[in-house]
């Protein structure tokens, strides 16, 4: 009998999972990656979730952005984890966003505090964006020349 990934060990496909609800703009399915209550916060605010329907909007939101500036594939690169006790994980990733033909459009870092929940399943309660603003500014005014 094999046992079970400890936590730690599932992040990669956690991440791959993501990526793969985000590449289809599923916001129930990103919803699902998250603990109710959740934060997100960047420098520019906080915010924190307490119902899920209020999150799958925030998504839809992102979604929408996403369409309309030909982001259609998604890579995450996990940079590290490391795991604070036996069921919480600080996770660092580097998000690469490509369009339809696999060209780079932006990369952004995020933090994550991912947790895992009564079902033993990896859920978000926490995700700083690092630099995605400013990332997605940049690549705006590149675009643009």
């Amino acid at each position: 009998m094999t046992s079970p990934l400890q936590p730690v060990q599932q992040i990669n496909t956690f991440f791959e999972n993501y990526a793969s609800v985000l590449e289809q703009y599923d916001s129930k399915g990103m919803v699902n990656l998250y603990n109710i209550p959740c934060t997100l916060s960047s420098d520019e605010a906080t915010t924190v979730f307490n119902d899920p329907s209020k999150l799958e909007g925030f998504f839809n939101t992102g979604a929408g952005f996403y369409k309309q500036f030909g982001i259609s594939k998604v890579r995450p690169d996990v940079w590290y984890k490391r795991e604070w006790t036996g069921k919480i994980i600080n996770v660092k990733v580097n998000w690469q966003f490509f369009n339809e033909h696999n060209q780079p459009i932006y990369n952004c870092d995020y933090h994550y505090v991912i947790k895992l929940d009564k079902f033993n399943q990896l859920k978000i309660i926490l995700s700083v964006s690092a630099n995605e603003k400013e990332r997605m500014e940049e690549w705006r005014k590149k675009s643009k020349r």
